[in-house]
């Protein structure tokens, strides 16, 4: 019998080491795929736990800000230190007030009438010199018949949170009665009551108004930033010396 010869050898073990190659490089893109859509999967998880988080925020402080909504007869019995009138949007060279702030000061201008207190706290901003929301606030009321020594002007209160921290801080207020639109009125009172006044909001909604979709969308937002401002308190961007409500409002006064 012929011997085979070195030459003759069988090549199996080298096509089998071939194919274990080919194996490894086809299973590796699976793999990474199925890390894309495990990690895919953990952020819509996150995305959706921190989506109800913050809706579950955005209702809480809506139920217990709701607690203390009160009509503006119920407000006259409060016997409040001031009626507290929070800013909103000014136009122009004459500063002209928005329809929202028209709402908010008409029904200010309402409770004092009613007795609610003898004291208007107008709280806004006035952060620039072209643009001041407190002077116009002030020039209303006086035109409803009501004394400028009974009108404070807050000329730094850049957000809700600041309106009441400076309502407490600066013009020593207690108990105030607030004015603004009902969607925002919620937090404004739950921002007050964790800054320890005890504070009543009456809303001022006689009309619907342009943009409140977007202006809802963006409360929620604002809601769940103050619920946690009032947990750590920041200072506000201006504080000073105190101006005590139950004083002459034309020391707020800027103008001659």
């Amino acid at each position: 019998m012929k011997q085979k010869s070195g030459k003759e050898r069988p090549e199996r073990p080298k096509r089998e080491r071939k194919k274990k190659i080919t194996k490894v490089k086809t299973e590796k893109p699976k793999r990474q795929t199925n890390r894309y859509i495990k990690a895919l999967r953990r952020l819509i998880l996150l995305g959706l736990a921190g989506a109800v988080i913050l809706l579950g925020i955005n209702f809480f402080v809506i139920a217990a800000g709701n607690k203390y909504i009160v009509t503006p007869e119920q407000a006259a019995e409060k016997q409040a230190d001031c009626i507290l009138v929070l800013g909103a949007g000014v136009a122009g060279v004459n500063n002209a007030p928005s329809p929202m702030l028209v709402d908010r000061l008409l029904q200010g201008v309402k409770l004092y009438e009613l007795g609610a207190s003898n004291r208007l706290l107008m709280s806004g901003d006035h952060g620039r010199e072209n643009y001041d929301e407190v002077n116009t606030m002030k020039q209303f009321a006086i035109d409803q018949g009501i004394p400028s020594n009974n009108i404070f002007m807050d000329h730094a209160g850049f957000s809700t949170y600041e309106s009441m921290y400076r309502a407490r801080d600066i013009f020593k207020a207690k108990k105030i009665i607030i004015v603004t639109q009902k969607y925002h009125l919620f937090r404004a009172v739950y921002i007050a009551r964790h800054m320890g006044l005890e504070a009543w909001g009456v809303p001022s909604d006689p009309r619907a108004y342009g943009g409140q979709e977007y202006r809802a969308a963006r409360e929620v937002l604002a809601r769940d930033k103050d619920f946690f401002f009032v947990i750590f308190k920041p200072k506000p961007t201006y504080l000073g010396d105190a101006i005590p409500v139950n004083g002459d409002g034309d020391l707020t006064n800027d103008k001659n």
